[in-house]
C-alpha cells in the first residue's frame, strides 16, 4: 500500500489530482514543475488512479514523443545521429562495463546491479522493462532498479538545465547530445533539453531514440549468455518518430497546403505544440507515481552504482562534448 502524509477521503484525493492535471493541461508549466507537482502528489495524498497510471505514463510519452517528430527536419536528424554514433557505442561499453565492476565492489544483487547498468547505459525505464524478463528479475529486483533511476531522473530534469543555462557555455548541439548521452530516461532527456532551446530538444530526442534502439542488439545479446527464451520488447514507437520526421520533411514538396497557417501555426506546429505538453502531463503521472515505500526499499548501495556510473558517463561524455562538438 502506498505511504502517504495525509489520510484524506478518496473522493477529495481524486479531485485534487485531476485539478492538478487540468493546471498542466491549460498552463504553461515546465516540465521540471510539472515533475514536483506529481512528487508532492504522491507523497502528500497518493495517486488515487495508481492502477492506470503505468499503462497511461508509457503511452503518453510514446505518443508526445512521436509528435515531437513533426518538427524535425530529416537532414539534420540524420546529421544527429551519424555525429552521435560512435559516442553512444563508446558510452554504452563504458557504462555496461563500468557498471559490472562496480556492481561486484559494492556487493550488489547481480540482477539488480545489471539492470541499473542498463537502464544508465540505454534509457532507464525502458532498457529495465526489456532486460528483466530475459535475466528472470522479481519484482522486487524491478522495482529497486526502477526506484534508482526514477531517483536520479528526476534530480537530473532540475540539475542539467540549471548547468546548462547557468554554469556551463554550451550550444545546442553540446547540450543537445548531453542530455541524451547522461539522462536516463526518455521523459527527463526531453524535458531538460526543452528547458535549454527547441534546437536542443531536437538533437537530444534524436540521440536519444537512436540510443534506445540498442535494447534490440543487447537485449539478444543478453538472451545469448543467459540461454534465455524470453520475449524481447522492442521499442516500436521510435519506427513512428522516424515516419513523423519523414513527413513533416518531406510531404510538404507534394501537398504545399499542409504548410498553410491556421490560427497562426502549420498543422505540424501545433502536432509539435500537443507533443511538449504531453511531455509535461508524462513528468506530472510519473511524479506522481512515486510512494515513500519505493523511495525506502531501494537502499543505498543501488542508489550509489547508479549515481557513480552516473558520475562516470556525465563527465566522460562531457569532456569529450565540449573538446569535440
Amino acid at each position: 500500500m502506498k505511504t502517504t502524509l495525509l489520510n484524506l477521503p478518496n473522493t477529495l484525493r481524486q479531485v485534487i489530482f485531476v485539478l492538478c492535471l487540468v493546471i498542466c493541461i491549460i498552463f504553461q508549466i515546465d516540465p521540471p514543475i510539472a515533475l514536483l507537482m506529481g512528487l508532492v502528489i504522491a507523497l502528500v495524498i497518493g495517486h488515487p488512479f495508481i492502477h492506470l497510471n503505468k499503462k497511461a505514463t508509457t503511452l503518453l510519452l510514446q505518443v508526445s514523443v512521436v509528435c515531437l517528430g513533426f518538427k524535425i527536419d530529416f537532414g539534420e536528424a540524420m546529421k544527429a545521429g551519424k555525429e552521435g554514433f560512435l559516442f553512444t557505442v563508446g558510452t554504452i561499453g563504458i557504462t555496461l562495463l563500468a557498471g559490472y565492476f562496480i556492481g561486484k565492489k559494492l556487493k550488489i544483487n547481480k540482477n539488480i546491479s545489471t539492470l541499473i547498468s542498463n537502464g544508465t547505459a540505454i534509457c532507464g525505464g525502458s532498457a529495465i522493462a526489456a532486460i528483466a524478463p530475459i535475466i528472470k528479475a522479481n519484482d522486487e529486483e524491478i522495482s529497486v532498479s526502477l526506484g534508482t533511476i526514477f531517483i536520479l531522473n528526476s534530480i537530473a530534469l532540475f540539475l542539467f538545465p540549471w548547468i546548462g543555462l547557468h554554469l556551463i557555455n554550451f550550444t545546442d548541439q553540446q547540450f543537445g547530445t548531453w542530455c541524451a548521452i547522461a539522462i536516463h530516461d526518455t521523459s527527463s532527456v526531453v524535458g531538460a533539453a526543452s528547458k535549454f532551446s527547441p534546437k536542443a530538444l531536437q538533437i537530444a530526442t534524436t540521440i536519444k531514440l537512436e540510443r534506445a534502439l540498442w535494447i534490440i542488439p543487447l537485449s539478444l545479446i543478453t538472451a545469448y549468455f543467459q540461454n534465455s527464451k524470453g520475449k524481447i520488447k522492442i521499442p516500436y514507437f521510435i519506427f513512428y518518430f522516424i515516419l513523423a520526421i519523414l513527413i513533416s520533411t518531406y510531404l510538404p514538396q507534394y501537398f504545399p497546403a499542409i504548410n498553410n497557417k491556421i490560427g497562426g501555426k502549420t498543422l505540424f506546429e501545433y502536432t509539435f505544440i500537443f507533443g511538449r505538453k504531453g511531455l509535461v502531463i508524462t513528468l506530472f503521472l510519473i511524479g506522481s507515481g512515486l510512494s515513500l515505500n519505493t523511495i525506502r526499499s531501494v537502499g543505498w548501495r543501488p542508489v550509489l552504482q547508479g549515481v557513480l556510473l552516473w558520475l562516470i558517463i556525465g563527465s566522460a561524455s562531457l569532456a569529450v562534448i565540449k573538446g569535440v562538438l
